[in-house]
C-alpha cells in the first residue's frame, strides 16, 4: 500500500508566494505519509493575463520553479509530480504547459507537455489557451514505486483516447485548474469515468477558489479508486487530499471485470 496526496491551491500572480504555499502544503502531505505528491496546474502562477506565464517561463533543467520542486522531492524523500509550469517553447510569446516529475532524490525523471488546449466561451466567460501555449505531441507515463503513473492535465480529461494511448497504469494523475462553470458541470463525472474505464486509481490536484486575478476555479481535488468510488475529497480552499493506493483493490477490480482484456480496438 502507498499513500498519495493531491495539493489544492489558490495560486496568485506572485510566484514567490505560490512557492511558499507549495512548500508548506507539500510538507503537510509528506508528514501525513504520502510518498507521491501532485501539485495542481498553474500552481506557480495564475497571472492577471495569459502573457504573465510567458514572462516567467523557464528552460528545462533550472530556474526557481524547477529548483523548488527538486528540493521538495529531495528533502521529503517523495516522488513529486509538479502540476504544471511554463517552459520555453520555440514560438515567440508562447510556452509549453509542462508537468515535470521528480523522484525521491530530487532527480527529474519524467515530462509531459499538455496536449489538449482549453477553449471555452459562454455567458461572458472566455478562455483560449492556444494564444500562449504550444500543445505537446505525445502521451507520457513514469514508473514509480507504486507502479506506472499516467500523466495528464486538466482539459485532457475530456479526451479518453489519450488515456488509452498512455496504456495500463496503477494511477492516473490530473493536475487541473478547471473553471467553476465547467467543473460544477463535468469535473467529477469525467474523473470517475476515467477511473472506471481504465480500471485504475485517479488522483486529481486542482486549483480551488477565488484567485486574486478574479478567476474562480472549481477545486474538488480527489482520489478515486478503480471501481469509480471517491475515496477522499476537498471541495474548496487550500489543502491536502490524501489516500491509499491498494494493489489488492486494483487486482480485484481487474479480475472480477476484465474489461481491459476484453478490448477489441
Amino acid at each position: 500500500m502507498h499513500t498519495v496526496a493531491a495539493i489544492q491551491m489558490i495560486s496568485s500572480p506572485d510566484v514567490a508566494d505560490n512557492l511558499a504555499a507549495a512548500r508548506r502544503l507539500v510538507g503537510q502531505a509528506a508528514a501525513a505519509g504520502a510518498t507521491v505528491v501532485v501539485l495542481p496546474e498553474y500552481w506557480a502562477i495564475m497571472g492577471h493575463s495569459d502573457s504573465d506565464k510567458v514572462a516567467i517561463a523557464e528552460r528545462p533543467g533550472g530556474g526557481p520553479i524547477q529548483d523548488c520542486m527538486a528540493e521538495l522531492a529531495r528533502r521529503h524523500k517523495i516522488w513529486l509530480i509538479g502540476g504544471t509550469l511554463p517552459l520555453v517553447a520555440p514560438e515567440a510569446g508562447k510556452v509549453y504547459n509542462t508537468t515535470l516529475v521528480y523522484d525521491d532524490r530530487g532527480a527529474p525523471v519524467g515530462r509531459y507537455d499538455k496536449i489538449h488546449l482549453f477553449g471555452f466561451s459562454k455567458d461572458g466567460e472566455s478562455y483560449d489557451e492556444s494564444r500562449t501555449i504550444v500543445p505537446g505531441a505525445r502521451a507520457a507515463a513514469v514508473d514509480t514505486p507504486l507502479g506506472r503513473v499516467g500523466l495528464s492535465v486538466c482539459y485532457d480529461l475530456r479526451f479518453p483516447e489519450l488515456y488509452r494511448a498512455i496504456g495500463e497504469c496503477a494511477l492516473i494523475v490530473v493536475p487541473a485548474a478547471f473553471t467553476y462553470t465547467t467543473g460544477r458541470a463535468h469535473w467529477e463525472v469525467l474523473l470517475r469515468a476515467r477511473a472506471i474505464e481504465n480500471q485504475c486509481y485517479v488522483l486529481a490536484a486542482a486549483q480551488g477558489g477565488l484567485h486574486p486575478n478574479g478567476r474562480r476555479t472549481w477545486g474538488h481535488s480527489m482520489l478515486i479508486d478503480p471501481w469509480g468510488e471517491v475515496k477522499a475529497l476537498l471541495p474548496e480552499g487550500e489543502g491536502v487530499v490524501a489516500g491509499a493506493i491498494e494493489p489488492e483493490q486494483l487486482a480485484k477490480v481487474r479480475a472480477s471485470l476484465p474489461a481491459l482484456r476484453h478490448r477489441t480496438m
